[in-house]
């Protein structure tokens, strides 16, 4: 059993992740590197943080679900069953193969979704003026981004905000509702995968869930509240930091 300092960490991280994750994705920069330092190997520590925020997600979920709507003509359930379908795919191969080659590959995708979310608007009207973005091209982008949240998921929030927006032209805040129900979708494949595996580190996971939960739902009802543009700068901190740190941690 861990000592009362620990589980008070853990649920912190928690409630600081499912919080980062209602409003910009990232949550995984507050859980993971948590649970590393509190012991864990990373694929372990990587599987517990995805089952922890899992709650949280879907609270968020249902605090944003008034918000859904198709995106560039795909419907949220089929983006949400290629979600889940992906995430069953990334999260096998997460149990089946060692991740220090994703990690190098992860800081270069956090930097493509950083200049995608900093150049906003003008990314996506410079795009749509030499790429006829249709439905495929948002299913194919839907398809790998899920496989790479149930694989890894660090900053897969803040990358499908930025695929949206590019293929959409919508805001971040726009893209809030459809973000948090993908989370939640490829999280809950992820879950199904890690649990039955036995990767998840139980003591550390359900105090860090409790806090998430409530992060995740609280993080919802502020970010319903916040102007787009506090919520697409936050946006761009959150990916900005989260990019360097993994640039230190896979190169430093």
């Amino acid at each position: 059993m861990a000592d009362p300092v620990t589980l008070a960490l853990a649920a912190g991280a928690g409630l600081l992740g499912g919080a980062m994750n209602a409003l910009a994705g990232g949550g995984s920069f507050a859980t993971m590197p948590t649970l590393i330092a509190l012991g864990l190997p990373s694929t372990v520590a990587n599987a517990t943080s995805n089952v922890a925020v899992q709650p949280g997600a879907v609270a968020s979920a249902w605090a944003y679900r008034g918000g859904l709507a198709p995106l560039g003509g795909v419907g949220v359930r089929t983006l949400a069953g290629i979600t889940f379908m992906g995430g069953l795919a990334g999260s096998l191969l997460l149990a089946w193969t060692p991740a220090r080659a994703f990690d190098v590959i992860v800081p270069w995708l956090l930097l493509a979704a950083t200049i995608a979310i900093a150049l906003g608007r003008h990314a996506s009207d410079w795009l749509s003026a030499r790429f006829s973005a249709g439905p495929r091209s948002l299913v194919a982008g839907q398809a790998l981004l899920g496989i790479y949240g149930g694989y890894f998921g660090g900053g897969v929030g803040m990358m499908l905000t930025a695929m949206w927006g590019l293929l959409t032209g919508a805001s971040p805040a726009e893209l809030a509702a459809p973000r948090t129900l993908m989370l939640a979708v490829a999280n809950s494949a992820a879950t199904i995968v890690f649990v039955a595996s036995g990767m998840v580190a139980w003591a550390l996971c359900l105090p860090m869930m409790i806090g998430s939960i409530a992060g995740g739902y609280l993080g919802a009802l502020v970010g319903r509240s916040l102007p787009p543009g506090v919520i697409r700068g936050w946006t761009l901190l959150v990916t900005t930091v989260t990019t360097a740190v993994f640039f230190w941690r896979a190169y430093g």
